[in-house]
């Protein structure tokens, strides 16, 4: 180091006429690029050396490839900084940007951490199993901590990275002293975003959803997607997705189908006619769903629970292991049902009746000679005598021609 100051000193008196700032500048810009090149060179090596170990330390040089960038470049500043013809100033207000750098680097290198720490503690946990209530629950508690661990992590390391410049460190010490209006706008200001940090904590706590848990949310099924630190994101049964705020289901009524554990119970009404005989399509729904792949085994009932004027109503119930198996039972069951009931009893099908016993020849009407007169004066006998005659009854009809 001593030769290369006295190498840069000897330099600096054969250039005198060139000025100090512009030699800075010069050796910063050259430490910089420096430090770039030299994580550019030698990182393929290092990623090169564990691309043959386990997936914890491949992920580990992979994650810090941008934290170690920032570390050899602030190195290399500081070494710059450190021969660099600085006037007191400058060179104060390098080393505070060195500093903050560091502060930076520290916080990058902690959420990094975190990260990995989160990916290798969830690996025990698989969303594919079978029963993944588990899962579920443990994958959405961490992952709303870790988001909500991010949020304070960077504010912490952008509110020191900023309080080692002294006109920062008075404005924030004042800022935070102070209970006037500035503090009532910036806690109006900020107000959807801590609403939305409470909530996002107590979600983790209580856990009223969880990780591709089955909602029924504003009239839309889905699966939740994603739980990020001001919204969930549902993914509903048509692929579409549907962007909640994390204070909906805090403060709003919805439908958790998978709380407890997947498995439902799902309904299909069937309407007959009430000849249709209920033992025989109780005894068929029992057939269909011993025969079908999706039943879990547990509940098959059939029940009359309504009369219509025209129909009868029966209740079918069929359970399945999770959400999407229950809907596909259910259409599976109407299939076969109408189906069979089409084949076997097509007369129980629900008709409109009509009772025709009643409707007989049209009674006639009682001849009487005292009937009322017409315009000519006739009466009802002699309007029949006229139509035997093959004359029109009508007032003022002529007689046809013969």
């Amino acid at each position: 180091m001593d030769k290369i100051a006295g190498y840069l000193q000897s330099l600096d008196q054969s250039m005198s006429w060139w000025p100090d700032w512009a030699t800075s500048l010069c050796l910063l810009s050259a430490a910089i690029l420096f430090g770039l090149w030299l994580h550019a060179f030698c990182f393929p090596f290092i990623e090169q050396l564990v691309s043959g170990q386990d997936l914890f330390r491949r992920s580990l040089v992979a994650r810090t490839r941008a934290p170690s960038r920032l570390a050899v470049v602030l190195l290399f500043i500081g070494l710059a900084a450190s021969v660099a013809p600085f006037t007191w100033q400058e060179a104060d207000a390098v080393w505070k940007v060195i500093i903050a750098g560091l502060v930076v680097l520290f916080g990058w290198f902690v959420l990094t951490a975190l990260h990995i720490w989160m990916v290798l503690y969830l690996r025990r946990f698989s969303l594919d199993a079978e029963d993944n209530l588990l899962a579920r629950k443990y994958i959405t508690q961490f992952r709303i901590l870790e988001r909500v661990a991010k949020i304070v992590i960077v504010l912490l390391t952008v509110a020191a990275a900023l309080m080692t410049f002294d006109g920062v460190r008075q404005y924030g010490v004042s800022l935070l002293a102070s209970a006037g209006a500035a503090s009532l706008v910036v806690g109006l200001a900020f107000q959807p975003m801590l609403r939305n940090l409470i909530a996002g904590l107590q979600l983790a706590v209580t856990q009223p959803i969880r990780i591709d848990d089955a909602l029924l949310v504003e009239g839309e099924w889905g699966n939740v997607e994603e739980i990020t630190s001001s919204y969930v994101v549902v993914r509903l049964w048509d692929w579409r997705r549907m962007v909640v705020p994390l204070s909906y289901f805090i403060e709003q009524p919805f439908q958790n189908w998978t709380r407890e554990e997947a498995a439902l119970i799902g309904t299909v009404f069937l309407y007959t006619d009430f000849t249709v005989p209920v033992d025989a399509v109780r005894a068929k729904l029992e057939e269909v769903a011993r025969s079908s792949p999706i039943w879990d085994g547990k509940v098959v009932n059939l029940q009359v629970t309504d009369f219509k004027e025209q129909t009868m109503e029966l209740r079918m119930l069929v359970s399945a292991k999770d959400a999407p198996k229950t809907f596909d039972l259910r259409c599976e069951v109407r299939e076969k049902m109408i189906a069979w009931l089409q084949e076997k009893y097509p007369l129980a099908l629900p008709r409109l009746r009509a009772d025709m016993s009643r409707l007989g020849p049209r009674p006639l009407e009682a001849q009487s000679g005292n009937g009322r007169a017409q315009g000519n004066g006739r009466g009802q006998g002699g309007q029949d005598k006229a139509q035997d005659q093959g004359q029109d009854p009508r007032p003022g009809a002529e007689a046809p021609a013969e």
